[in-house]
């Protein structure tokens, strides 16, 4: 950055509801920033920041932002790349050559000058950030995160104990991470994705492949991806490796062999075998890092995960209601092979909303053939966020794809009632959209069946 933080009093987000960028907004702040900002709709993040006493609101028009933020001298614009070019604001802010910083480049000034542990992959990325903040936090560690979603154990995407150490999630999005220096760092996954940026999958390798050059001490890379590094992996010849896995109650317990000890019986309350590599990931990084085995095994014990992660909304002898954040058919694959292992033979209804039309035309083979293996599907409007339609890329496309006999596409209005008329023994709301907002009143209506 060409200025100072320490000169800078007012920062303005032009998406201030966005997951990484509503950390940020919390983080600046506990710091005594003055922190305002714009977004499209109100949420619960939205609502939780208001209640931090920051200023938001929800029209797109320069008269309604407060004053003192349109003092350039005093004033840093903070904006996502999901933000439109054609947004007034953000051009208004252009126009009058205001000091306007991506998300990206504010993280990367951040962790600058501190020791960080950054956590990149396609998929696992905010469990894995998490499940490292909360291990650092309660071995002792004076740490820092931004959170890509909500931890349950702190009820917030930011955990402010100190800046000894930095955890972050480096996101590939837009080429993002590589605006961070990290100490320590794992790559969990490298599948094709975000093709709307990266155009082709060998430009998203090339992209891991520089952010890896950037580590300074530590790389850790899930057996078999195209990078060196410590490997981690399940009952494998990985560096890291989970051996010895039993199920009991819901709760994985297992070994973990590391290139100097084997650590048994460590316990992990979190379902699906994409949770357990999450956990290696982060266990493997917060000894890297130094902290002591014996707390970090009480500390994955108490770890209860990511809201829209695997999250049990309801979960009882006759009904199982399961949110979970998937958005590519790889995470949608995850979430089912989690639901047959801890609830095997019970017929599942899927509730998916497709994310982006890009994202569905790029995997829509994919996608049929992750939610065929359901019972039943009800399937939503695609959610486009940042995009335009594009033409032949709809729900009814997708469906016609997909190989079941129970399936069909209803409205946000219509959902509820469908999701009654089923009888299915687990539910899943699936999606990355504004499913997540459906997902309290299909629980209240569920609950009072």
């Amino acid at each position: 950055m060409n200025r100072d933080l320490n000169s800078i009093h007012n920062i303005y987000f032009i998406g201030i509801g966005g997951i990484g960028m509503s950390a940020l907004a919390r983080y600046f702040k506990f710091l005594g920033k003055n922190v305002a900002g714009y977004d499209k709709t109100p949420t619960q993040i939205t609502k939780d920041l208001e209640a931090l006493g920051i200023q938001i609101h929800f029209t797109d028009d320069v008269s309604v932002i407060p004053k003192q933020y349109l003092e350039k001298e005093e004033t840093l614009v903070v904006y996502t790349p999901a933000i439109p070019n054609t947004h007034t604001e953000l051009n208004f802010f252009k126009s009058q050559s205001f000091s306007i910083k991506k998300r990206a480049e504010i993280l990367g000034f951040i962790t600058k000058d501190r020791y960080t542990l950054a956590v990149a992959g396609t998929h696992g990325k905010t469990t894995t950030t998490a499940i490292l903040a909360h291990l650092l936090k309660e071995s002792g560690a004076k740490v820092t995160a931004f959170l890509g979603g909500i931890s349950e154990n702190y009820n917030s995407n930011l955990v402010l104990e100190g800046d000894e150490v930095i955890v972050v999630e480096a996101d590939e999005f837009d080429r993002s991470f590589l605006q961070l220096y990290p100490d320590i760092a794992s790559v969990t996954s490298m599948d094709a994705d975000h093709l709307d940026i990266y155009k082709k999958a060998d430009a998203l390798e090339e992209s891991f492949n520089e952010f890896a050059s950037k580590v300074k001490d530590h790389i850790l890379v899930r057996n078999g991806l195209p990078l060196s590094g410590n490997t981690f992996g399940i009952d494998d010849d990985s560096d890291y490796c989970a051996q010895n896995i039993r199920i009991e109650n819901g709760t994985y317990i297992f070994d973990l062999k590391t290139p100097s000890q084997l650590i048994k019986d460590l316990h992990l309350n979190l379902p699906g075998k994409h949770n357990l590599l999450n956990a290696i990931t982060a266990f493997a990084m917060a000894l890297l890092y130094g902290s002591p085995t014996t707390a970090l095994a009480k500390a994955l014990y108490s770890f209860r995960g990511v809201q829209r992660r695997f999250s049990y909304q309801i979960k009882s002898d006759s009904l199982v209601y399961v949110d979970d954040y998937a958005h590519h058919p790889t995470e949608i694959d995850a979430l089912h092979q989690a639901i047959r292992e801890m609830h095997p033979g019970k017929e599942v209804l899927a509730i998916f909303q497709p994310h982006l039309y890009s994202r569905t035309q790029d995997f829509g083979v994919d996608f049929a053939r992750s939610l065929s293996q359901f019972d039943q599907l009800l399937l939503l409007d695609i959610y486009p966020a940042r995009e335009l339609p594009i033409e032949g890329v709809t729900s009814k496309w997708l469906l016609e794809m997909i190989d079941l006999e129970d399936k069909k596409i209803v409205s946000k209005e219509s959902l509820i009632e469908e999701v009654l008329k089923s009888k299915a023994e687990v539910i899943t709301t699936i999606g990355a959209g504004d499913i997540g907002e459906e997902v309290t009143s299909i629980k209240e209506a569920l609950l009072k069946v």
